[in-house]
């Protein structure tokens, strides 16, 4: 399975979107793939976790995020959910949980709907390794600067979600 072909379905690949995703994306399939093979007595599908990482964004394009050149009509927050609906299409029902499940370290459904989260009111919490190892990655990198950020600001960044 190509990652990258499946994005380019959804990307054009001279817009900023595309390159801004793909950048993100390999940066935390790298960081994913450090983690998964540090806890290699884990039995983790290092395929999986390398696929899911890359594809774990896809659902960008839909939300409306001018500085990342995503132009559509759902709040960034819906990302997760977009993208898998993308990627049960695209026939990844495991790629697409991890999409679904790696927004914060998950949320579940009493904290959506406490929060107002506008996003279905359903647990989206990491159930497996390999959805932890996305999730845990993808907090290294934002997808404005793609330096990797220290563990104390991920904390803090982390605290806003319990």
């Amino acid at each position: 399975m190509n990652p990258i072909k499946i994005i380019k379905r959804y990307y054009k690949e001279d817009s900023l979107a595309y390159k801004i995703l793909v950048e993100h994306s390999e940066l935390v399939a790298e960081k994913a793939i450090e983690i998964a093979e540090k806890n290699s007595h884990l039995n983790i599908d290092i395929d999986l976790v390398r696929e899911a990482a890359m594809l774990h964004d896809i659902g960008i394009f839909k939300t409306y995020v001018p500085q990342i050149d995503c132009f559509g009509s759902f709040p960034y927050i819906c990302h997760g959910y977009l993208g898998k609906m993308i990627l049960e299409k695209e026939g990844l029902p495991k790629h697409a949980l991890i999409c679904e499940r790696h927004i914060g370290m998950g949320l579940t459904a009493v904290e959506i709907k406490e929060k107002e989260i506008l996003i279905p009111a359903r647990d989206m919490i990491p159930e497996t390794i390999e959805e932890e190892m996305v999730s845990l990655a993808d907090k290294f990198f934002s997808k404005i600067i793609n330096q990797e950020k220290e563990i104390e600001l991920i904390r803090i960044e982390m605290q806003r979600y319990g």
